[in-house]
């Protein structure tokens, strides 16, 4: 079980939260790195390195970015997606609120490979303390000269915009996030053109999460083949996953991929259960994905293992069901929480993730039938596939997994005339 703090180097460095200390903890010798490379050989190290977008759907960041057409005759811009909404997910924010400089330097760091001159971070609205420590992160960074007219060499200019956006779920969503981000209503685009050819403004455009985009500076400075070590070949380096529900020890959980196991991860780094409570269902990689339930505790925590057993490592928020708590009232909660944040543009989802949060609202309260398992199940594939983007998708999943593992508790449920509440954490059993 194998801990490497690549990402959250405050864990290792003391106030790294300032620009002086994080240059007293070899802040910017990535970026020094980098700008001895061309921009094709830096991007040739992203590449190399393996590195996986840590926001959700894990594809390769070099990549992403090798996407990215030259010589249009229109700017290039870089987008940090900070807007981080997944339930169950909180990584990003102890990286802004502790570690803001190593986002800065690795923003820096991928838009010298891609030529951008404007970056762009979109923070999540809720985010107020997280916005005004980046904001004098990125003060700092500018008064110092690391950002401004000569931040890449003389006559080379580069700068960061923050800006945050209202609250809206779905602008986690990279084309609904650009759509906020010029203005507009956040909605997802139809693709194609994918934003590596027309992005924001109509321009080239590199988006990638936090996580991802605060992993360049080690990356750079120490090599990519180093990064490229850790872990299976196909799914390389640390990554972070937020433990939080029914464990003693919730919280940020930095690990080799491939060599912790879920078990590991729960028991031996978030604190294990309660006394004398066993492990229902665990959703490891935010509330959008498919479950995992007790039988799964020995799968190694990386992309291909978590798909081998039908879910996905997504953005790493582990939610930790133990056996007092109820999974159809868990399934109706996320049902309602989905509906709420879909957009509306396209109607299976607008529809469909409100005829889930009714059908299991029924059920929870006492009404349910008991043809309203078949009609959840007759829902699934009218959904998920069907929409311009994966929230529709996000809001089945999780449903569907519970169906499928936990089908009695849904009949008993109807059968039992609706479910109990749960009892908090600390109520019982320590």
């Amino acid at each position: 079980m194998p801990i490497l703090n690549s990402v959250y180097r405050h864990r290792e460095f003391q106030d790294v939260a300032t620009l002086a200390g994080y240059e007293r903890a070899g802040g910017w010798n990535g970026l020094k790195a980098t700008l001895e490379m061309t921009p094709d050989d830096a991007l040739y190290a992203f590449h190399r390195s393996g590195l996986r977008g840590r926001g959700g759907a894990g594809f390769p960041m070099g990549r992403k970015a090798s996407f990215l057409p030259k010589d249009t005759g229109r700017k290039t811009y870089v987008v940090c997606n900070a807007d981080e909404s997944e339930p169950g997910t909180f990584k990003d924010r102890e990286i802004i609120e502790k570690n803001p400089f190593q986002l800065i330097e690795g923003v820096i760091i991928a838009s010298y490979a891609v030529g951008c001159e404007r970056a762009y971070i979109y923070i999540r609205g809720e985010y107020g303390k997280q916005a005004e420590i980046l904001a004098g992160a990125i003060a700092e960074c500018r008064e110092a000269g690391r950002l401004g007219p000569d931040a890449l060499g003389p006559g080379k200019p580069f700068d960061i915009t923050l800006y945050r956006g209202a609250g809206a779920y779905i602008c986690g969503e990279e084309t609904a996030l650009l759509e906020s981000l010029e203005g507009k209503r956040g909605q997802p685009r139809l693709k194609p053109p994918f934003p590596a050819v027309a992005g924001l403004y109509g321009s080239p455009t590199l988006i990638n999460n936090v996580e991802t985009l605060s992993a360049l500076p080690p990356i750079m400075h120490r090599g990519a083949d180093w990064y490229a070590a850790l872990g299976p070949e196909k799914s390389p380096g640390t990554k972070i996953f937020s433990v939080s529900g029914h464990v003693l020890n919730p919280g940020n959980f930095e690990i080799v991929m491939g060599e912790t196991t879920l078990r590991e991860l729960i028991y031996d780094m978030a604190g294990g259960l309660r006394e004398g409570r066993e492990l229902k269902a665990c959703w490891p990689g935010g509330s959008s994905v498919p479950i995992l339930t007790n039988e799964h505790l020995d799968v190694p925590l990386d992309y291909e293992s978590l798909n081998g057993v039908g879910t996905f490592l997504g953005s790493g928020g582990c939610i930790v069901m133990d056996d007092s708590g109820c999974i159809v009232r868990a399934s109706w909660r996320l049902a309602h929480f989905y509906r709420h944040e879909s957009c509306g543009k396209c109607t299976p989802c607008r529809e469909g993730t409100g005829w889930l949060e009714k059908i299991l609202g029924r059920i929870v309260h006492g009404e349910g039938r008991m043809e309203d398992v078949e009609m959840l199940e007759s829902l699934f594939g009218r959904i998920s596939g069907r929409t311009l983007c994966a929230l529709a998708d996000g809001a089945v999943a999780p449903v569907k997994s519970a169906v499928e593992y936990f089908r009695d508790d849904f009949v008993a449920a109807i059968e039992n005339g609706g479910c109990p509440v749960p009892e908090p954490m600390g109520v019982t059993g320590g």
